[in-house]
């Protein structure tokens, strides 16, 4: 043991030296080749412009940075990943290149090139589109309109999500600082519609509360517009009338509630609700006069030309409903004088903020390449702050995988409240069986399909390790976050290490765990032969683990990169997070401990899994000695000594809690007649066990 725990130190030190490398001017230049020139890094903003020599001048086509310099959010390993990003003045992505990562699942998981196939999506897009990670396994970004859907890599939502979210923060930090831009697309900073909220108002009041925008334009305000360019005079029924209408335009966001009820008869209201998604916002336009917003080459279900929306200076997508609808007094909706247009919940709308509208018109000079004169009448539409919800200034990018995920977050705390139940009414539990072996097989059936294969919740030293480099660091906790069975999951063992020590986890809610014993179970139903070692063996394996420990969290100090492949001592990423989906050495070392377990009672927990002795070292805060003993266990009686599969049961009949996995069997044994020798011999005498006797006999442990 001492010369591997040597062997390990020694090869974190020869390797420790090893660092992330820094861009500088002379690499970039291989990256971009001439006839791109790298200039010189900016001395304000950690950027490099990016030049391409045309004859005898220069244009600037980009910026290219590390994300590192701008966010520095942890994954799961605790260590950021480093993209190298290239961004031209528009704000569009000419190139995105990981330089650097520590994520487990892409280091022997699926291996890089899934990470590389993910952020290459995002050439070509652009900063003022709304960027929508799915689930799929495309390596080109779909488009609709100014929506964005990338896809996203299975079995590593939140590590892609991060990714996302630095990709994004950092780049606009420079886009800010370098491109002039002033918006940001955090979709959980932006203000909530109070679906709840509701005051009855007539359609006039809404008109004179200002919960509608009105813009009236006259011919002669449209040539005005175009005075001093080449389309001015070119409309002639502007000279002919031009004190006639334009348009007269009215705009409110119709999915209001106490707009839409009052503005809108029941069935429309209905109707309308019914179509919108969690999120989404409905904008009802009106007009008259001469000018149409859906002109008769205009296609049902698209998003309008002569009306745009923005905010914050990015543009925002609004599309056609075509729907059938009714005003209040029965006016039909109909698509010459009226259209209900969608903003999916995606586009991370604003209410808080105000909606930016702009009229676009266009006049052509010319026949056969006319030339086209465009010009915009903006206004504006404010929503009532009453209607909404502003979020804390906290609030960060998690928040909607947790709203995501608030289904499966249901279930896993209903678990874990019976789970606690279950456990507080310890006597009940074990006084039968075969209930209690029911009650067992069932949640370790919930833990391993539920927790671990659906939900991803397996926890790992991978947590430990890095909340490790997040500390030495300086870096924020955040990521763990984006993970939130993670989080539910660390905060319920947190509370049980004072009460139950480790073992409530790796006992009842660790997936892997779970499958080694219920292979265990199912090799000694099919009466596979069972290996008991000897107790001195035994004893001497189980420091195993502490070792393999000791040499996890010393890298994680002094050689973080061997870190990532000291902690594949653990199958869970192979056996749980990717279904035995792997390269083969991996998928041969986890098939062989779960092989090991129907042999050797749960061999990897026992011998060599670093995750469950830092949890035995945590555990040691543990408040009570809770596992029912008697004065008899150990003086004379061995019975749950020997019985005790995980040999955790000292000679004294004092329990060994650091080793423990709380599978409860010793404790069935203790309220049972047929099993328990003291209360056999009891029975045998004719005597009756008084229930006080038996409550004030739990609490006794021999020293």
């Amino acid at each position: 043991m001492r010369r591997l725990f040597a062997a390990c130190l020694l090869l974190c030190a020869l390797l420790s030296g090893a660092h992330a490398g820094v861009m500088t001017q002379a690499s970039l230049a291989k990256k971009f080749p001439s006839p791109l020139i790298v200039g010189q890094k900016d001395t304000e903003l950690p950027v490099w412009p990016i030049f391409k020599q045309e004859m005898t001048s220069t244009e600037l086509i980009a910026y290219v940075f590390e994300s590192i310099d701008f966010v520095s959010l942890p994954g799961f390993a605790g260590v950021p990943v480093n993209l190298l990003i290239a961004l031209d003045p528009k704000g569009k992505f000419l190139d995105v290149q990981v330089l650097s990562h520590h994520e487990p699942v892409f280091l022997e998981g699926y291996g890089p090139q899934p990470l590389f196939n993910f952020v290459a999506q995002y050439k070509d897009l652009s900063l003022t589109q709304n960027i929508t990670i799915e689930k799929g396994t495309r390596k080109n970004a779909k488009m609709d309109g100014n929506n964005v859907r990338i896809d996203g890599v299975s079995k590593a939502t939140a590590s892609v999500r991060i990714i996302n979210q630095t990709l994004l923060t950092s780049s606009l930090a420079v886009a800010r600082k370098k491109l002039g831009f002033s918006g940001t697309h955090d979709p959980d900073q932006i203000a909530r519609l109070k679906l709840a909220y509701f005051e009855k108002n007539s359609p006039a009041d809404l008109f004179g509360k200002n919960m509608v925008a009105h813009m009236s334009l006259a011919n002669r305000d449209i040539e005005k517009a175009y005075k001093g360019t080449a389309g001015e005079g070119l409309d002639p029924e502007v000279s002919a009338a031009p004190d006639d209408m334009f348009i007269d335009l009215y705009t409110t966001l119709v999915s209001v509630p106490s707009i839409g009820k009052n503005l809108l008869d029941g069935p429309s209201w209905e109707k309308l609700s019914g179509r919108l998604e969690k999120g989404d916002h409905a904008i009802l336009v009106m007009w008259g006069g001469r000018y149409s917003i859906t002109p008769e080459e205009f296609t049902p279900g698209t998003s309008p030309e002569r009306l745009t929306l923005r905010q914050a200076g990015l543009p925002i997508e609004m599309r056609d409903l075509d729907l059938d609808l009714h005003l209040a007094d029965g006016t039909p909706v109909t698509p010459e004088t009226m259209k209900v247009f969608r903003v999916i919940a995606q586009s991370s709308l604003d209410l808080s903020k105000p909606l930016e509208f702009s009229l676009n018109v266009k006049r052509e000079k010319g026949m056969v390449y006319p030339e086209i004169i465009r010009i915009a009448m903006p206004y504006k539409l404010d929503v009532p702050e009453r209607f909404y919800d502003v979020p804390a200034g906290d609030n960060k990018t998690w928040v909607s995988i947790w709203k995501e995920r608030a289904t499966e977050l249901f279930i896993l705390a209903g678990a874990l409240g019976v789970l606690s139940l279950l456990l507080l009414q310890q006597r009940w539990l074990t006084a039968n069986a075969r209930r209690f072996t029911f009650i067992r097989v069932s949640f370790l059936l919930f833990t391993l399909v539920f927790i671990g294969w659906y939900a991803q919740g397996q926890l790992s030293i991978v947590n430990m390790t890095g909340l490790l480099q997040s500390v030495l660091a300086g870096r924020s906790l955040s990521f763990f976050l984006y993970d939130p069975m993670t989080v539910c999951l660390w905060a319920f063992v947190a509370v049980t290490f004072f009460i139950w020590g480790r073992a409530t986890f790796c006992g009842w809610l660790c997936p892997f765990g779970a499958l080694q014993e219920l292979i265990a179970r199912a090799a000694r139903l099919l009466r596979v032969p069972q290996l008991r070692l000897r107790t001195q063996t035994d004893a001497r394996l189980k420091w195993l683990k502490y070792v393999l420990l000791a040499a996890i969290i010393l890298s994680a100090f002094i050689a973080p990169q061997v870190t990532d492949s000291l902690v594949e001592i653990e199958p869970f990423k192979t056996a749980i997070t990717l279904y035995f989906l792997r390269s083969w050495p991996f998928v041969l070392y986890a098939a062989g401990l779960v092989l090991a377990s129907a042999f050797v009672y749960k061999f990897f927990c026992r011998y060599l899994c670093p995750f469950g002795a830092g949890l035995a070292v945590l555990g040691k805060v543990r408040l009570f000695k809770w596992l029912s003993r008697r004065a008899e266990c150990g003086t004379p009686c061995q019975t749950c000594r020997h019985r005790c599969d995980y040999q955790a049961i000292k000679p004294s009949g004092a329990i060994a809690y650091d080793e423990c996995f709380q599978c409860m069997d010793c404790v069935v044994i203790y309220h049972s007649d047929e099993q328990c020798a003291p209360r056999i011999l009891q029975v045998k005498r004719g005597k009756t066990i008084p229930i006080r006797a038996i409550l004030s006999a739990d609490s006794k442990e021999p020293a």
